[in-house]
This record gives C-alpha cells, sequence and structure tokens, in this order.
C-alpha cells in the first residue's frame, strides 16, 4: 500500500483483463492451489503480495479459487500477527459470508476492543486479493479522522484527513480518504461519484451516528453515496435500536434492534482478558434546587429520589459549577486519582461535561483542585485533536471534554472519569464507559473508576455493566478454584455499585457477606499485630483476624469457595498462571475496597507470607489466594 517503505511497487494493484485470461490459461482453469475448477469470481493472486513490493505481472500471478486465496491471506503473518483472538474469528465469519449481505456486515464490538485494527486489516486483505482498490472510512468527528489516518499508517494504509469537499479528487498516492457524516451529507454526489470511480471499501465508524444530523439526512446521503460501493463495512461500538428511520445498509431484527454479522460483547472481552478492564461506579447523591420560569416557588429533590419530571431541572441544577455537588464530586474523583496514580503514575481522569461553559468551569475547578493546568478538549475549536493527542501521550491529570470524546478516541491511561453529561441514553453512557475500561496489558492493575449522580436511570445502566462484571469474574474465580473447565454463577466480586453523599463526603459500603469474629478473636490478632513491630493505621485488627482465619490459625467458619486443588492434566506453570491472574484482580478489587494502592496491598502480603508472587510454589499461591479472599470478604461486612 502506499508508504509502505520496502521494494518499488507497481502503480495498480489489480490484474488486468489480459493478464487474468494469462493466468486462467496457465493453470488450465483450474486453482493452483488445490487444482479445483475456477468458476467466476476467481482470484487474480499475487504470490509476493502487493503490499510487500512484489509486481502486478503474471510472472508473480497465480489463479486461485477464492477459498484458497482466503486461506492464504489467513495464514500470512502480515495480517495475522498481533491480531486478538475475536478479531481472526470476525475475519472468517467476514470473508465465509463474502463480505455480508449485499456488501453489509456489520460488526458490533465493545470500545477498546480493536474495531479499527480489524477493519484495517480487511482493507489490506480487500486491497491484496484486488477486490478494491480504494478506501473511504466514514467517522463522526474530526478528532476521528486524524486517529484513522494515524492507525492507518502505522498499518501501511495511507489515508487522507484533510480531504475537503472542494477538492474534488483524493490524491492517487493516498490508498483512501476519511471523512465526516457530515461531510458526506453536504456533498453526496461527490462522493458517489469517488465511491464508483473506483472499487471502494466503505468503512462506516460508529455506524448508529448515521441516524443523528439533521432533519435525520445523514442517512439517506450515506445511502445515495455509497449504494453503489464495492463493500460496506459498519463498525459500531453499542448494539442500538432504530427508533425512526432505519440506518442505511444495516439489517434489523424483529425487535428493531440491529442485527450484526459478528457480534464481541464487553463480557466476552472481559472473560477474554487482556482487552477490558473491571469498572466501578461511585454514585452521589445530593439536593438539587431551581425555579421555573416564571416562578417563584424554589423546588428541590434528592437526585436519588427525582421522578421523571423533575429529572432535566435537578440534574442541570447539581451539575451547575456555581453549585456545591460538581465540586465535591470533581474532588473526590480527584483524590481516587491520585491513589491509583501511587500504582500507575501516568494514570489520567477526564470529566465528560454537557457544554463548552461547564467544560471550561469544570476545568477552572479541578486547576484549584489539582494545582495543575487542565486542558479542555471542544470539538468545534480547530485545535481540539491536538489537545487530545497531547493529553494521550502525555502524564498528565486531568483533560475535562465536551461530549466529542465520549466515543471512539483512544486514551488507554484514562481511569477515573466523571459524568457530568445531561445526556441519558445508554448508548452514550456504554460510550462514555469504554474511555476508562481499555487495557495497557495483561497486567494492568487498574479498575476503572465512573463518577456518576444517582439518578435511577445511571444506576441501572451501571448495573447492567456490573452484572456482566460479577457473572464473569465468578466464573473465572470457578474455574480456578475447582479446577473445571466449565462454571459460572456466584455473587462475583465487584460491587453493582457505590452510594456517596456529596454533601459530607463520605463513602458507603453497600454489599454484606464474609464472616464474623470474637471479642477473643481479635485480641489474638491484635497480639499478632504487635509481635510484628508497628502497623500501618488502614491495617486493622479485623483484616489481620482475616488473614490468621485463611491460615488456619484462628477458628473461624470458613469462607465459602476455597480452593479445591488443581486439576491433574493441566500443567503447572498453567496452574501458577490462573492463581496469579486471579491473585491480579483480587488485589485491585481489595485496593477499590480500601483505598490502599496495589503496591502497599502487596508488600504486606510478601512481608506476611514471606515470599512473592512470581516466585511462590502452588501451596504458597493458594493461601496467599486465601489470604486475599478473607480480606475482601472482611472489607465488604464493615
Amino acid at each position: 500500500m502506499a508508504g509502505v517503505s520496502g521494494k518499488s511497487r507497481a502503480p495498480r494493484r489489480s490484474f488486468n483483463s489480459s493478464e487474468r485470461i494469462g493466468l486462467f490459461l496457465a493453470t488450465g482453469g483450474r486453482c493452483a492451489e488445490c487444482g479445483k475448477e475456477l468458476e467466476p469470481g476467481w482470484h487474480g493472486d499475487h504470490m509476493e503480495p502487493w503490499s510487500k513490493g512484489g509486481p502486478t505481472d503474471v510472472i508473480n500471478g497465480q489463479a486461485l479459487c477464492p477459498q484458497c486465496n482466503w486461506l492464504k491471506g489467513t495464514n500470512s503473518m502480515a495480517n495475522t500477527v498481533g491480531l486478538r483472538d475475536w478479531q481472526r474469528e470476525a475475519l472468517e465469519r467476514y470473508h465465509s459470508r463474502n463480505g455480508g449481505e449485499n456488501g453489509n456486515f456489520l460488526v458490533v464490538a465493545t470500545p477498546g476492543a480493536g474495531k479499527t485494527t480489524f477493519a484495517l486489516t480487511i482493507a489490506q486483505d480487500l486491497i491484496g486479493r484486488g477486490i478494491i482498490s480504494k478506501i473511504v472510512v466514514v467517522v463522526p468527528t474530526k478528532h476521528l479522522r486524524r486517529q484513522w489516518a494515524e492507525a492507518g499508517a502505522n498499518a501501511g494504509v495511507q489515508l487522507d484527513h484533510r480531504f475537503e469537499n472542494g477538492d474534488g479528487a483524493v490524491g492517487r498516492d493516498f490508498d483512501g480518504v476519511v471523512v465526516t457524516y457530515q461531510g458526506v451529507a453536504a456533498s453526496p454526489a461527490l462522493w458517489r461519484r469517488i465511491a464508483s470511480s473506483q472499487r471502494t471499501l466503505v468503512i462506516f465508524d460508529e455506524i448508529h451516528h448515521a441516524g443523528d444530523g439533521e432533519n435525520l439526512v445523514w442517512g439517506d446521503a450515506l445511502r445515495e453515496s455509497f449504494e453503489h460501493a464495492a463493500r460496506r463495512l459498519l463498525l459500531s461500538g453499542t448494539p442500538f435500536r432504530t427508533d425512526g428511520k432505519p440506518i442505511p445498509f444495516v439489517t434489523y431484527d424483529k425487535e428493531r434492534r440491529a442485527d450484526p454479522g459478528f457480534s464481541y460483547d464487553y463480557g466476552r472481552a472481559l472473560a477474554d482478558g487482556g482487552v477490558v478492564r473491571p469498572a466501578v461506579f461511585p454514585a452521589w447523591d445530593g439536593k438539587s434546587e431551581w425555579r421555573r420560569s416564571g416562578q417563584m416557588t424554589v423546588s428541590s429533590v434528592e437526585l436519588s429520589e427525582a421522578e421523571k419530571d423533575d429529572l432535566p431541572p435537578a440534574l442541570k441544577a447539581a451539575l451547575d459549577p456555581d453549585g456545591e455537588w460538581i465540586p465535591s464530586v470533581l474532588k473526590e474523583a480527584h483524590d481516587e486519582l491520585l491513589k491509583m496514580r501511587i500504582d500507575t503514575p501516568d494514570a489520567g481522569g477526564l470529566v465528560v461535561a454537557s457544554d463548552q461553559f461547564a467544560a471550561t468551569a469544570y476545568a477552572k475547578i479541578l486547576e484549584r483542585i489539582a494545582g495543575v493546568p487542565v486542558p479542555v478538549a471542544i470539538s468545534d475549536e480547530p485545535n481540539a485533536s491536538e489537545i487530545i493527542k497531547s493529553f494521550a501521550k502525555g502524564d498528565a491529570p486531568w483533560i475535562v471534554a465536551v461530549q466529542m470524546i465520549a466515543e471512539g478516541v483512544d486514551i488507554p491511561r484514562l481511569g477515573v472519569g466523571v459524568y457530568a453529561s445531561r445526556v441519558r441514553t445508554q448508548m452514550f453512557f456504554t460510550q462514555v464507559v469504554g474511555r476508562f475500561v481499555r487495557m495497557r496489558g495483561e497486567d494492568d492493575p487498574t479498575t476503572a473508576r465512573l463518577f456518576i449522580p444517582s439518578i435511577s436511570i445511571l444506576i441501572a445502566f451501571a448495573q447492567d455493566i456490573e452484572k456482566t462484571v460479577d457473572a464473569v469474574l465468578a466464573d473465572e474465580e470457578k474455574k480456578v478454584r475447582e479446577g473445571q473447565g466449565e462454571g459460572g454463577g456466584g455473587d462475583g466480586l465487584f460491587p453493582a455499585y457505590e452510594t456517596v453523599g456529596s454533601s459530607v463526603a463520605t463513602h458507603h459500603a453497600t454489599i454484606a457477606g464474609g464472616s464474623k469474629y470474637t471479642t477473643e478473636q481479635l485480641v489474638l490478632a491484635q497480639r499478632a499485630m504487635a509481635l510484628n513491630g508497628p502497623a500501618p493505621a488502614s491495617v486493622t485488627a479485623e483484616y489481620v483476624a482475616g488473614l490468621l482465619s485463611s491460615a488456619g490459625m484462628l477458628n473461624v467458619q470458613a469462607v465459602p469457595g476455597q480452593w479445591h486443588g488443581p486439576t491433574d492434566t493441566e500443567p503447572l506453570s498453567d496452574q501458577k498462571s490462573k492463581i496469579r491472574k486471579l491473585i491480579h484482580r483480587k488485589v485491585s478489587y481489595l485496593a477499590v475496597l480500601t483505598g490502599r494502592p496495589h503496591i502497599e496491598i502487596n508488600g504486606e502480603l510478601n512481608q506476611l507470607l514471606g515470599n512473592k508472587v512470581q516466585t511462590a510454589d502452588l501451596g504458597q499461591l493458594q493461601k496467599r489466594l486465601d489470604f486475599l479472599s478473607t480480606a475482601i470478604e472482611r472489607e465488604k461486612n464493615k
């Protein structure tokens, strides 16, 4: 593809008619790989890939059936190295359906899963096979134009993100172009010509935005512009419905929900590991007061008690930067970010604001709290993309944005967020959550925290996500503890949500469970503490009693779900790896419950057990796991 270093390549990718005839005759009309008789639609394949400098010449060509060409593509290191399992599975599904019904293929994948990488892989594959020769990527915001161009460049695909409708044509040295939905709607005839002049793959990023736009004209514009494109790949971070005019190229089920060709949801991504983080949602209550226009009477209500009609003014009052609610939430969020930065020094926070005025005011509040400048990213400003890019690569603690950063933007270091938007749709909320759950590798210790107003609808959205987390982690723990191949259920490790009173900034645990200890047992724990010298203030007698009981040094009723031993057939290294991962998650959860950094918890366990998790044997790992389980149950029962 254009811009790829290596050998000089021919200016055209596809074999012409006479060359295809030559390739066909050279194999007697049969596939050069499997020998099957070629049918219409057979592929003219570059034996040395065009993307690696292979010439478009019959001496470098062969006639292949589509299946063999697909197998060659999937076995190609360039196509599969670095791909996640779901991306390989989706790639196979895409090709098995020949690009979907009428050339339309919808992929719904949770934010952070790697939709961009998947789409670029499809594009490379189709170009290499000569099925398409140009790419058009349609995105919701201007910032995403640059992000796609940068991702494309890293993959060897050159996309023009500066193209304007007035330019008329895309430069020949580009593999394609990135445009916004608004840009397409402004000149559908232009884009119809661009997409029809060559065999074009159109990639719709966050296709549900095609239902946006003034008077819903975006959908009509997309249909007019791209109905004659060779292929259309549709991407979305969340399942979506149509509550009015259907979005072009999307197939819907009987419940009017989009019917994807492939789906990869948050639960599956969490279970796979290394893709998304768990998340918790501190919910903040408080009294809101407002006066309706033309009235003297002041209305007031607690956020958690606001009914449907009072919800909009109550939420607006709470998010008013001149009130007391939002400054107190920002202060608590900053305190949580400081704790997170002990373990992850560059961890960042994001406030999603409703409008430019509020965003600027929130930034000033955070500057007073944090003592450092806080950037504000506003989509209408030309430097918004640079602000986001600079924040993503730096280590500044906070950034405030207006809606635009809620989807598609990749800032893996985000760990703490404040939902200060008045938007109350599940799709938008899920997209915001997606900004914080993207993992930075399997050893990422972060449990994301998104502070939300304690209004019922947002709490319901958070609970939906937490139910998934609970189910996945309970299943994971059951597999590790019982050594079974399948399993599930249980109460899970993470609380559904936390309720916090903003007026006094106090934290309340709401999940019950665990063991109870007698006075005598606590006295024994205190003696044990004394024998080990001064202990941190955060280490209580109850905490030590829990550790001692799990070690069999106190006669306390066992916590349900103890380790039952490994299977006989599983390699020891795999057994230890599974336990280490579960230990890692439990340390992360205990850090959330106690407000103590991971390094402090791990250090205390190392001292108590006399070993480190990296070098501990299987029995020592089991004991560490039991210590953590008891400590967690004790914290949850406070």
